[in-house]
Order: structure tokens, then sequence, then C-alpha cells
């Protein structure tokens, strides 16, 4: 008996034993397993962090260029046209002056898109500039003259005997080196081609450019009329934000295409607004106005537009003084200052310019 309860006892303490010791390997397995998906959510985490970092490039930075967009502030475009050699430096003087949205093509007979792309980022480096504070946009040149290949000595950025969508292909690679840049802001259609079907042919290839985040927004250039922007405004899956043209009485001003713009909430970018409106820009009531307001005639003008709620006007001034002038304008409307006080205003200037209709 003595023998038995013995052996009970000595069984008894292996059973304690041995399950002491089972429960010290399943603490221990659990322990393990509590710090691996520790482990892992903490990784996870940090991946979802970078990943989210990445996709809110352009809008993290509380000045993107992107941000002024989207809050409907005004601002000036410097037009880089024309500046040959001295590209790079006249963007650096822009920037430096306090533009933020550049205009260029990938066009060399009217423009150097590596200078924008050297000025842009020496101003960048020297100003502390994040790249998504700055808003690039360029242009796909259709080749449609003879004489088109006469670009100044340099050839078309493209093989003009390509397909269309690879001549598109073509440019926004090249433009990509250029201006020293993983994506394009804004990337217009310089004009129209000659025919409806070459021109949504066009644009399908660079909606696509849209699709794969190598572009953000596309636009369109140098049309006049109306029916032929109204079909590419229709057909399109990313619509125009913009039409950029000449702003003249030759035009009448675009008064259909500004009022189809203003309905659809696009950006009219006017070019040659200067240049074309000199004479109504020199006389009494225009300069009186301007001095009213504590402007040029030149920036009242620009002011104007941009009151407008849609114009945003190109400058391609190679004057310092002028670059300074243009962004004060530009920034005493962001800061919410009403330069025309209503729509009888913004009417007797358009009347002194000539124009038919706001």
């Amino acid at each position: 008996m003595v023998e038995v309860n013995a052996m009970k006892r000595a069984t008894r303490k292996r059973v304690r034993r041995t399950s002491g010791l089972e429960m010290n390997i399943a603490q221990h397995f659990w322990n393990l397993l509590a710090v691996a998906v520790i482990g892992s959510i903490v990784v996870a985490f940090v991946l979802v962090q970078q990943h989210e970092v990445k996709v809110a490039h352009p809008f993290q930075n509380p000045k993107a260029a992107f941000r002024l967009l989207q809050q409907d502030k005004p601002f000036l475009l410097y037009g880089t046209a024309w500046k040959e050699d001295k590209t790079a430096y006249y963007v650096q003087e822009a920037i430096r002056a306090g533009f933020r949205y550049i205009d260029t093509a990938a066009q060399p007979k009217h423009y150097r898109e590596a200078g924008v792309g050297e000025g842009w980022t020496t101003a960048a480096a020297e100003l502390k500039l994040d790249r998504a504070e700055l808003f690039l946009q360029t242009k796909f040149s259709p080749h449609q003259k003879p004489d088109d290949s006469n670009q100044n000595g340099a050839t078309l950025p493209y093989d003009p005997n390509a397909e269309l969508r690879e001549q598109v292909q073509q440019s926004v690679e090249s433009s990509l080196k250029n201006l020293k840049t993983d994506y394009i802001d804004s990337l217009v259609l310089h004009s129209p081609l000659r025919t409806m079907a070459e021109t949504l042919t066009v644009w399908k290839a660079m909606e696509e450019l849209v699709d794969d985040g190598t572009v953000k927004m596309l636009g369109v250039s140098n049309c006049y009329n109306l029916e032929k922007f109204e079909t590419i405004f229709r057909q399109a899956k990313h619509k125009p934000w913009a039409l950029q043209n000449r702003f003249y009485a030759d035009s009448n001003f675009d008064t259909d295409l500004r009022q189809f713009c203003a309905k659809n909430g696009i950006k009219y970018q006017s070019f040659w607004t200067l240049t074309a409106n000199g004479k109504a820009l020199q006389s009494p009531e225009i300069k009186d106005m301007a001095q009213k307001r504590d402007l040029t005639p030149q920036t009242l003008l620009y002011a104007f537009l941009m009151s407008l709620g849609y114009g945003t006007p190109l400058s391609g001034t190679k004057s310092a003084k002028h670059m300074k002038e243009d962004v004060l304008v530009m920034k005493r409307l962001q800061d919410g200052e009403v330069i025309f006080q209503n729509e009888d205003q913004l009417r007797k200037m358009a009347q002194l310019l000539g124009m038919p209709a706001l």
C-alpha cells in the first residue's frame, strides 16, 4: 500500500512537471506568435505609409501648385517661347520672382525644353522648392507642314513617320528627359490636327499617359473653332482642363470659346495678351483705371483676365522688374483683394479693350 501511494505521488509529480513543461512551451509559442503578428502589422503600416506618400506626392506639400489649382486660385503662367539659349536664365529669374507655373513645348523651333529643365532645377535647389511646388506644362506639337522638320537645327522629338500614338509617346519621353522630371503636370495638344479623327487619335494617346500617371492633366492650344473644341470635349474621357489661345481682336477675343470655358470649368490661358492689345493699353481711360488700382496698364489687363474667374494669362516678359510686377498682382488676387469691384467695372474694361462681351 505504501509502495502504491509512493508510485501515485511520483506519477503526479511527473504529470505536474510534464504539464508545466507543456505550459512553458505553449506560452513560448504564443509569445512568438504575438511578436510575429505585431511585427507584421508594423511592417504593413510602414509600407502603407510609404505607398501613401508616393501616391499623394503632388498634393502633400501645402504649397503644391496643384493645391492652388484645386482651390481655384488665380494665377499667371510664365511662357518660355522664343527665349532660345537664355531660356534657363529667364526661367530661373521667373521662379525667383515668384512664378510657379511654367509653360513650354516639345517644339525646338520656338522653345528650348532642356533650358526649362535646367532653369527650374537650378532655381528649385537655390530656393529649396519641392518639385510639387512647381507646375510644368509642355505640349505635343503635331507634324503637319512640310517645313515642320526645320526646328532651328534641332530635330523633331519624335519620328514623323511613326504612328500618331507612337509620336505622342516619343515626344513625352523626350519632354520628361529635357524637363528633368518623372511626371508632367499638364500636357497640351499644341493644335488640332488636319482631321478630327487624327485629333482624337492623338487625344486618346495623351489620355493613356494620364491613365499611367505620367501626365496629370490635358489641354488644347491654338483651337479657335468652337465646334472643334466642343467635339474634343465631348469625346474625351479626360476632359481638357485648359484652352490656350491668342487673346486678340482678330479672333473676336474668343468670346464663344471663353464662354464655353466658363460654363464647363475650363481655364482659358491667353497668350500674346499684351502684344496684341498694346494700343488699347495706351488709352487714357485704361491708364487712369490702372493708376487708381496701383497697377500698370499691363498688370491691369492680367488682373482683368484673372478676375473673370477662368482666365490664366501667360506672361513671357524678359524683364525682372515686370516679372515682379506680374507676380505682385497675382498675389494680390490670391490673397483675396478684389481689383474689379463689380461686373460693371469688368464690362467697362472689356469695352475699352474692344471686346464684344465678357
